[in-house]
């Protein structure tokens, strides 16, 4: 599961850390980048020593490129982490951005409350955190599933 808490559960203060799902490793993405590659080159091999190859190649290359640029992309767009901090009177949330900013709320942890939204958010089962004037989103980056189990955990956490 893309979030665990970092710290023992009856401890203070509990830590808990969440990321995206990232189902393709640097060593996948490049298998599937040479794959892709030499499964494109196949309808171009018989083309060798022929100049009809010249017009083909820069759209062979340009394909793979391509689906190298995408994965890239998307790699780097799942660079996100949270950390909650549940401490003995403050509930403490940092959002690391794929880009480097941060982003930071707190609150005392006594007020702090999770609220589930089962339709009406961006996601199903879209959970915040509401307090000290605030709502804030967690774990939107998370399964359907996992986000419904992020909302159990959070209410057990913070009724402690």
């Amino acid at each position: 599961m893309p979030y665990e808490w970092t710290s023992p559960p009856h401890t203070t203060p509990q830590r808990m850390r969440l990321w995206p799902h990232n189902s393709l490793p640097a060593r996948g993405m490049a298998a599937f980048v040479l794959t892709t590659f030499t499964l494109i080159s196949i309808p171009v091999l018989p083309l060798l020593g022929s100049p009809i190859l010249w017009g083909m190649l820069p759209f062979t290359l340009a394909a793979v490129w391509g689906i190298f640029w995408a994965l890239q992309r998307n790699h780097k767009a799942r660079q996100i982490e949270e950390e909650l901090v549940l401490g003995e009177t403050i509930a403490h949330l940092k959002r690391t951005n794929p880009k480097g900013d941060v982003q930071e709320w707190d609150c005392d942890r006594y007020w702090t409350q999770v609220t589930k939204y089962d339709d009406e958010g961006p996601v199903p089962h879209y959970v915040t955190l509401r307090g000290k004037g605030r709502e804030v989103e967690i774990g939107s980056f998370l399964s359907e599933e996992e986000r419904i189990a992020l909302y159990d955990d959070l209410q057990r956490a913070l009724r402690r």
